[in-house]
């Protein structure tokens, strides 16, 4: 290995020097995760062209960028809308919608690659290792039973959720209309995206127990990640005081992180709104929307309060609650809680001048940490980016003192966007063509993720010769 003195340089060519890949056509599909990026923008094309036919809104039309919004919106499982889903759309459009969700949610390769494993037989390597990276750590020699436990485990849970569901809509609702609600709230529900058929979205029903329990068990089931799903059912007879032992260790970190996120996010929001947006409320009514409230930005959507109405400091705990968002393999999106849970690991030990994360005394390997703090300084810096895209877009040389809406409403509105969350301050229906596009971005890439998109552009893997002189710089 030869050493390079500092002041050597290197010529490259501009799009090398800028990270600009030039893959060649037959390039473009041997990677997981160009794979993963082209299929979800082949899924947003198709769902925008059908979204503008006459046939999909009540009004025979819908601008290119409202269309583009919601498409992207649906496939990434966000819920954030530009018009109102349930007057807007017609029947046939709400199905597209419903349908984008649901191809969005359990993943367009993962469909794609199931349907391929079917007629063909068998899968190639790049299709495997789409697999493995949508469901890490599962054994990829169980791959058919693995595809086909997902397909098994979401439908039975999403049929169970519209059953409950349609059974209170009833009393509201003539029976088919209670049935397409129940199963329209249920999909969206466990596939984390929020979609809403009525206005205030659940507004009318944050009192009602059976809702918000039955939406919110499913928020819960589908954040939390079929790996976990599938580790809990494989020790559901070892219900025993060692029965979270026997969980493997990505299992417990979620566990823990999403219930500890949960408590701490329904004590803090109860605190903070019982005399604001809770006042008026009964005890009963309190609790369950400071729990629904907790659990929705772990990136579902939905909401039992008008989020606008929240304090500062309450919309600020839901942003932080939808930076981490829920948990990898899942249907949400967020930096992930196995992803904070390694990160605090890892300062927690060298603040005690420890060379090792550890977490239930087991080591997280280097490469682990690594990569959930690229994955935490890359997230910040597209909501930074984004947030002051979206600032200059919608209040460009603006005195603050004129401008009828905060920072904190346009930081929220980009959070919800890459967490796939879908919760709102009002601000996304008035926004700017552009504002609605910067959005858009967002949301593509908070659902493939930021790291995907690194790895779907950069260029060839080159091993390099050099090594370049060390030296030391202040940091801290």
């Amino acid at each position: 290995m030869t050493v390079l003195p500092n002041r050597v340089k290197r010529i490259h060519l501009p799009f090398k020097f800028l990270g600009i890949p030039q893959p060649k056509p037959a390039q473009l599909f041997d990677s997981p995760a160009r794979l993963v990026l082209l299929s979800f923008l082949l899924m947003i094309v198709i769902g925008t062209v059908l979204l503008k036919i006459p046939q999909a809104t009540t009004s025979g039309s819908i601008s290119l960028v409202d269309a583009l919004f919601t498409a992207t919106s649906a496939t990434c499982v966000t819920g954030l809308t530009v018009v109102d889903t349930g007057s807007t759309f017609t029947l046939f459009g709400q199905i597209v919608i419903l349908i984008l969700i649901q191809v969005g949610g359990l993943g367009i390769m993962t469909l794609s690659t199931f349907f391929v494993y079917l007629i063909v037989g068998r899968l190639t390597i790049t299709e495997r290792d789409v697999v493995q990276d949508t469901f890490s750590q599962y054994p990829m020699a169980d791959l058919l039973r693995l595809l086909k436990s997902v397909f098994l485990v979401t439908i039975t849970i999403e049929i169970f959720g519209a059953a409950l569901l349609a059974l209170r809509f009833m009393k509201s609702f003539p029976l088919p209309q209670a049935i397409y609600s129940g199963l329209f709230h249920s999909i969206a529900a466990f596939c984390n995206a929020g979609f809403s058929l009525y206005a205030n979205n659940l507004e009318n029903y944050r009192e009602d127990i059976l809702i918000n329990v039955v939406i919110a068990g499913l928020i819960i089931l589908g954040g939390l990640g079929f790996y976990v799903i599938f580790d809990l059912y494989r020790n559901r007879l070892n219900l025993t005081r060692r029965f979270l032992k026997k969980l493997r260790l990505h299992t417990r970190v979620v566990l823990y992180v999403s219930t500890l996120l949960i408590i701490l996010g329904s004590v803090f929001i109860f605190g903070l709104e019982y005399s604001n947006c809770l006042k008026g409320m009964s005890l009963k009514g309190k609790l369950l929307a400071a729990i629904f409230q907790s659990i929705t930005p772990r990136t579902a959507g939905f909401n039992t309060v008008p989020i606008g109405a929240l304090s500062n400091a309450t919309l600020f705990l839901i942003i932080l609650l939808m930076f981490i968002g829920a948990s990898p393999g899942s249907t949400g999106g967020g930096i992930k809680t196995s992803t904070v849970a390694c990160v605090m690991a890892s300062v927690f030990a060298r603040f005690r001048l420890q060379e090792d994360a550890n977490i239930f005394y087991r080591r997280i390997p280097g490469p682990i940490v690594s990569r959930a703090i690229s994955v935490v300084f890359f997230s910040s810096f597209v909501i930074v980016i984004f947030t002051m895209l979206i600032l200059i877009s919608e209040s460009y040389a603006l005195p603050h003192s004129n401008s009828s809406r905060s920072y904190l409403e346009y930081l929220f509105e980009v959070v919800s966007a890459f967490g796939t969350v879908g919760l709102s301050t009002g601000v996304t229906a008035q926004l700017t063509d552009v504002g609605k596009i910067l959005i858009t971005m967002v949301m593509f890439i908070g659902r493939v993720g930021p790291l995907t998109i690194a790895l779907a552009v950069k260029g060839e893997e080159t091993v390099s010769r050099y090594k370049y002189v060390q030296e030391v710089v202040l940091v801290g």
